[in-house]
This record gives C-alpha cells, structure tokens and sequence, in this order.
C-alpha cells in the first residue's frame, strides 16, 4: 500500500505534470525544461514545482502585476509607430533558465568570439591584412555603407577597440548552442534585460530569492569601470553622457533607463555641439566638456559634416574631435561593418588566422550572394533557407524561403542576381523551447537569447543573463525582433548564493556631491509641459463650466451664451469658430464644441494641448518621478475614454467627461510642488506654468468681462467665469450679494492670496526669474525678461478697478479693461520669447558639409 505522503508527493507530481509537461511541444526542437520523456530538467525542476504550485490563477496574477509595473515604469518599445498607444514591454512571468555548467562554455566563448570581433575591427580600419591575405575578399568589406573611410586608423584607449559587443544565439537540436548575428554599433537589450530583471524579482520575489541566481548588477559595473578609465590619464572626474536618437527611438526607455541607473546625462545629437576641439553640452550654465559619449545612434547618422549630411542624430565635426582623443565614443565609429551577415561565412577562416584554431561556437553556416558558388547554392536551396541583406536595415527585414510561393522566389532570386553581393543566406535552425504563459496558459514557444559582453583590462566581462526573445503567436517557429516577440528574464543558476549587488544611488563622487548640468533641451520640455498643462486645464475648466451652464435647470440667457462661447473660441484659440457670430453655428453649437475637445489636428483644442504635453513628457523621460509616470499613464488612459465618450457628438453630460483630465493635471501640478526639488528643472518648469497661467487669466477676462451686459447676465458671466478659477465660493463668502465686475477683478487681479490672480502669477515669476542663471559679465542692468515681469507687475498693482469696470457709451466696451489685459497677454508672450531666446535656443551653427563624400559602395 502507498503511504499518505507517498500519495500527495505522486498528487503533487501529477498537478506539476498537468501544469507544465503536458504542453505540446513540436517534434525536431530542443526542450529547455524537459527531457525527451518529459521529466523536468534538474536546473528547472525547483521552479517547475514553484510555478505548479502558484496555478493558472497564480500566474496571471503575475502576469497583470508585471504589466502594471512595467507601464508605471514606461516601459515602451517602438513609441513612434503609435505615439498615444505605445507598446508596453512584453514579459513573461516564466524565466529561461540556463544552468551553471552550460553557461561557463557560452562565457567563455563570447569572451573569445567578443576578441575576434576587437580584432577584426582594428585589422579593418588598420592594416587590413584580412584584406591583403586573401582572408576576405575586399567587396565584403568596401561594399557594404557601414564601413566607414573617415574612421581609418582611429583607436581607443586601452586594449581594445571594440568595447560592447552583443551576439544572437539559439540552442539546436543538438543542445548546443550557434550564434545567428551579432550586434556591434550601439548593441540594445541590456536595459531591457535590467528591467525584467527589476520587475520579475518583485512579482515573484521567494521564487527569485531562493534560486541562486547570478546578478546582472556586475555587468553594469563593468560597464561604468569601463567608461571611466578611458580617459583615466587626462580626469579623475570624467564627464559621461548616454547619446540617444530621441523620444521616438524604438528603444528610448531602454537608454533612459540606461542613463538614470548608470547616473549618466541622455543627451541628443542637438544637446551637444563641437568647441575648439571639444565635444561639449549645451546647458544652462554654459558650455560643459565631455569625455565619454555612450551612443546609441547609428554609425553614419552621427556626423553631419563627414558623414551623413541629411542627419538629424549627430554632432556636426564630432568625427575630427575622436581623431584629436579629445573624445572618445562607444563603440568606436565605423563599428557598424562588424554587423554584415556576410562576415559569418569567413569567421572560420579569421579566426584560423588570428587565433590557429575553430571558435568554441559556431555561428550559423552562411553563404553570401557574391561569391558564385555560393550564389549557385542559393538558387538551387532557396526554399530551405533564411535570406538577409548584406546591409542590415529595418527596411530590409530577412526573408523565409519556406514561406514564399514559386512566383515570390523567382522574384527574389530576380533581386538578388541584380546586386549578389549585397544578399547573403543562412541555414535555419530550428530554435530551442521553453514554457511560456500566453493567452492564459502554458505553452511551448521557441526562444532567442541576445548576450552581451563589455571590455575590461584583461578580456571581457559577460552579463550572467541577457535578453530571452519568446514568439508571441501560437504555431509561430520564427522569433522576430522585439516588435513582434515577448520577453523572458534570464536566469544563469549558480551552485552557492551570490551577495546582492545595485548600483542605484552608489555613484562614485570623488569630488564631493555633483548637481546636475542639465542639457538646455530638457529645461526647454520642461518649460512646456509647465505651459501646456496650465493651458489644457484652463482650458477644460472654461468648457466644463460652460457645459454645466447649457444643461443647467434654467436656460441659458442668449447674451451670456454668445460670451461665453465666444470665449471658448478665444480661450483655446481655435479661431475663428463662434468668434464669426454667425447664429447658425451659435444655435448649433454641438459640432464646434466637439471639434474643441476632440480634434487633435487643431491647435489649442484638449486633445491637442494634452498630446503635445505627453510629447514632452515622452522627451524628458529620464527626469519623470514613478509617480509622475503613472498620473501620465492615467491621462493617457483617459484621453482614449474622452475619444469614446465624443464619437457621436456631445454626450449627455460633456462637462463630466472632462473631470477625470482636469483630476490628473491638478495632481500632476500637486505631486511637481510637493515633491520636486526646487532646482533649475522645477523653476522653469514653474515659470512656464505661472506664465501661462497669468496669459490665460488675462485673455479670459478679456474675452469675458469686456462687453457690458445686462444686470443679470453680467452676473451670470462673471460668476461662469469665477466658477472656470476655482473661485466662485470665495467670492460670495467675501463680497456677498455684491456680483459686480469690479469685485471681480480684485479677486482675479488684485489678490496676493489668491493663488490664481494675476498678481500672484507675476509676483511667482518675478522671484523665479531673478533666480536664474546670469551672465557674470552682464551688466547691473535689469536683464529685459525682469524688465518685462517689473512693468507688469506695476500695471496691475497701479490698476484703477473702478476706470477698468467703467463702460464706454459708444462702444458698449470696457475699454480699459481691454487695453490693460491686451497689453498683459502682450507683453508675458514678449517674456516667453526672451526666456527661449537666453536659455533655450542656441543658434550658434557648427561645421557644415560643403561636398558629398557619400561613396558609392557598388565595387
């Protein structure tokens, strides 16, 4: 008879069976987890039992917790395929798992392949006698764009010259395992790698904890060790940067992450520009010499000037300074030529000639088109076989001879004997599985694994983990690019525990606390996402009040109606909408209204407001608070909703659809004023929040209390316009029955208190301004943005309430009010101005390409 325990351990066996080992699996693949008669593997078996354990609820569970993570943290990929619905990083609640004894073979590999590779880009851009040998035949080389002329003889401090190096594996069938392509420009994924990192050990953190598994930390240390000791003989003190393409790169999360945990400046191309022979960044306090520039953009797009002319990415002259050693970038430029698929076919023959011996991993056999056998293989394999362009663009993804019809391969193989040399082909290999939880449940789905390896003083240092790409579609063999794939974390197990690791807040400071010299780019998004929230919930807060007013109880007099719309139209400026008086439109109002909140083509409306301040947010990533990322993601969420609520025009209560948006900017405002250290950042971001403030107060009592009205519907508009500042209880509460404009204006003009007056706005700006970075040359003058503030702020201190309530006979107008408000927008647009003239634009140009040195790579 079987024992009580014998009976729940077979129980506990079964439900870890049905939970994992039942999956199906197709034939002629590896199983990372199980063995051929489904018995888990002895790496996998404690977390095949943790993951039966948790159960189908458990894990989807984790799944919507990593998700939310993931999102609070903006994990993004490809933002600018669909800028309001970005891809949220794919994770995988199920690890890969690589035990210890496979893992040191791979390390110890890519330590030699990441050798070869340093050696084949000197020999290239030095003696080229791979070249002059025969070893590779020279149109690999010339013809491909990624070599780069400019770059000859260009080296890098220390030992090596290629200084990241990523490669693309897959497990065979075998179970060993073959490279598939390398990464050598600006290698991507490590960040990623961090972040599921970061995310898996908190929604799974006793499965993590008691895994023994390595830490990615000890990369990443590496990797700053690194940075800095190349230029340890000229500084002590270096001065770092991560070099992104931008907000929109397909992996800019991933360099912002990059950058805050590494405690690096992102900068773009336009933040830096070349000075008397140094790199240096355009910030606030001047011009500040760089040292070391980790790219992430590609090689030709990083020079205007010697390389591509048409880029927007680079440094004009940025190349001439890496020649002087006054900078040095990483990789190297030229780099890039390490890429080209054909350079797989040789590495047999390379690696002979520089080490005498195979490399412990193969790469997968290739036959590139411009070699005739090679060619002839081609066109009798095709169907079997994988083909990629020599030049690896992402407008020339690889093509799968298996899936294309007779008439698509004759196509093909019509391109590809126009041009041979620029088509190389690779075998397929069928790539390893692993479990996977999709569409809730556990599946089989074939994997990719990107490593990644950095230099140091004796070799290179591997990252124990890397990047585990998964197919995303059921029956799918092919693991595309991170678009079309999820992700898994990568545990490499280890026999003994290892001591936890971070190098969050842990930055060398040699010389004492250093404050942030920030790029002027990002003081100048800053400034407008101030600007254009302000203007969005000033905005929203005049449409909700006079939606209320149009489904109130009582009717809504037709003079207060033509101001109030009126208003609307000069509020968001959306012009001329019902500023042209025309009663058709005034009478049916339902389809301008929409327009003014749903048409994110037109300028000033909510939607329009809302996407440019999520453009900004998006620029300054790197700066934005957890907390400040999930009050983003919500407003996000909620300007689908609005989209929703509006597609048959004006829902039943339009002034309620704008309350969850005027909700998420007052506590975005909030969480800047509580928790934002007053620095450079907060006080631009202040002035242009107040300055836009102070302009939209302006313009609505302009639009508002000009034209004299009758007793009641004068107060029926200046309570609207009361109720749009928030003001309306602290009026009556002071004034009482006393509804006349010139209270009005004492409350919305005059009132230090009031922190949406007038004087407050430009009483702010004149404490803000005058704290500012100045010219230590300037004169004792008053500088003409303070000269702008100071006659302001004299206007309305001077201000006659009792002349400024006064009507004209003739006009029917308040006349001074009118020329006082006019004179206010006038002059805070003029402050704008001179604010982005001093400390945002620098117009100061840098080397310009005055021929083409584009060469024609068809040798």
């Amino acid at each position: 008879m079987q024992t009580q325990s014998q009976i729940n351990s077979l129980s506990e066996s079964m439900e870890c069976k049905s939970e994992l080992s039942w999956y199906p699996r197709p034939e002629g693949t590896y199983d990372e987890a199980f063995t051929e008669d489904r018995i888990a593997r002895p790496h996998w078996q404690s977390l095949v039992e943790s993951i039966a354990s948790l159960g189908t609820d458990g894990l989807s569970d984790r799944e919507r917790r990593a998700l939310r993570i993931l999102r609070d943290d903006g994990a993004t990929y490809n933002l600018a395929a669909e800028p309001m619905s970005p891809k949220v990083w794919g994770l995988d609640p199920i690890p890969s798992i690589i035990n210890d004894k496979d893992w040191k073979k791979i390390e110890s590999s890519l330590i030699e392949r990441s050798t070869l590779f340093d050696l084949i880009l000197k020999d290239i851009y030095g003696p080229r006698h791979l070249i002059k040998q025969g070893v590779i035949p020279p149109e690999v080389i010339y013809g491909h764009p990624g070599f780069l002329r400019a770059c000859q003889s260009i080296d890098v401090p220390g030992n090596h010259n290629l200084l990241l190096h990523a490669a693309d594996m897959v497990r065979s069938q075998d179970g060993n395992f073959c490279i598939i392509g390398d990464r050598t420009q600006a290698p991507s994924g490590a960040g990623y790698a961090l972040e599921n990192r970061t995310v898996l050990s908190r929604v799974m953190p006793s499965i993590f904890r008691d895994s023994q598994v390595h830490r990615l930390a000890y990369f990443f240390q590496a990797l700053r060790n690194m940075l800095s000791k190349l230029v340890e003989d000229k500084t002590d003190n270096p001065r770092i940067v991560v070099m992104t393409e931008g907000a929109y790169s397909n992996s800019y999360f991933e360099q912002a992450l990059l950058a805050n945990y590494l405690g690096y400046s992102l900068v773009q191309g336009s933040d830096l520009t070349v000075r008397n022979g140094h790199v240096c960044i355009k910030s606030l306090q001047g011009l500040e010499k760089v040292d070391v520039i980790l790219r992430r953009v590609d090689d030709a797009f990083c020079d205007q000037a010697e390389l591509r002319s048409d880029s927007y990415l680079g440094v004009p002259g940025i190349l001439e300074v890496i020649r002087s050693g006054n900078v040095i970038m990483a990789n190297p430029l030229g780099s890039g030529i390490l890429e080209t698929p054909a350079l797989l076919k040789y590495l047999p023959k390379i690696s002979q000639y520089f080490f005498g011996h195979d490399l412990s991993i193969e790469s997968v056999q290739t036959w590139w088109c411009g070699d005739e056998q090679d060619l002839q293989f081609v066109k009798d394999n095709l169907h079997d076989l994988i083909i990629k362009p020599a030049i690896r663009t992402a407008s020339s993804p690889s093509v799968y001879g298996r899936q294309l019809s007779a008439i698509d391969r004759e196509q093909l193989l019509e391109r590809i004997k126009t041009a041979p040399h620029r088509y190389t082909a690779q075998s397929y290999l069928a790539a390893s599985h692993t479990p996977a939880w999709q569409n809730e449940g556990i599946c089989s789905r074939p994997t990719i694994l990107r490593t990644f390896t950095v230099s140091n003083d004796t070799g290179y240092q591997v990252m124990s983990g890397g990047l585990t790409r998964v197919c995303a579609v059921e029956n799918d063999t092919i693991v595309t690019n991170f678009n079309g794939s999820k992700s898994k974390d990568t545990w490499v197990m280890s026999k003994e525990s290892e001591n936890d690791l971070t190098l969050m807040h842990r930055y060398d400071l040699p010389q004492g606390i250093q404050h942030s010299n920030l790029p002027s780019r990002v003081v100048e998004n800053l400034f407008w996402m101030g600007r254009y929230s302000e203007r969005a919930e000033m905005t929203m807060r005049l449409l909700r009040t006079v939606f209320a007013q149009m489904n109130g109880v009582n009717s809504l007099p037709k003079d207060c109606r033509d101001v109030l719309f009126k208003a609307l139209s000069v509020q968001t400026s959306c012009i001329p909408g019902f500023c042209e008086e025309s009663e058709i439109l005034l009478n049916n109002p339902e389809s301008e209204l929409v327009a003014m909140v749903t048409d994110g083509s037109r300028m000033g409306s909510v939607k329009s407001n809302l996407l440019a301040l999520l453009t900004c947010t998006e620029e300054i990533k790197e700066m934005l608070s957890a907390d400040t990322r999930k009050i983003i993601n919500n407003l996000r969420d909620y300007l689908f909703e609005l989209d929703r609520a509006y597609v048959n025009g004006l829902p039943e209560a339009p002034e309620e659809s704008l309350d969850n948006l005027v909700t998420c900017l007052l506590a975005l405002s909030g969480l800047n004023h509580e928790s934002m250290l007053r620095g450079i950042d907060w006080k631009f971001q202040e002035i242009g929040r107040r300055t836009e403030r102070a302009i939209q107060t302006a313009t609505l009592l302009r639009s508002t209390l000009t034209l004299s009205l009758s007793q009641l519907n004068q107060q029926q508009v200046l309570e609207s316009v009361l109720l749009s500042v928030e003001a309306l209880i602290s009026f009556r509460r002071r004034y009482r029955t006393q509804v006349e404009v010139e209270y009005g204006l004492d409350l919305l003009m005059l009132d230090e208190t009031n922190p949406r007056s007038l004087f407050y706005q430009i009483e702010q700006l004149r404490i803000l301004v005058s704290e500012l970075p100045r010219s230590e040359t300037s004169l004792r003058e008053m500088s003409a943005e303070i000269r702008l503030i100071i006659q302001s702020l004299s206007d309305i201190q001077l201000a006659d309430l009792e002349k400024l309530s006064e009507v004209d006979s003739i006009t029917n107008q308040r006349e001074s009010l009118n020329k006082l408000m006019m004179e206010l927008q006038e002059r805070l647009e003029t402050f704008t101005s001179k604010i982005s003239d001093k400390y945002f634009d620098h117009k100061a140009s840098g080397p310009q390409k005055l021929v083409s040195t584009e060469w024609n790579n068809d040798v």
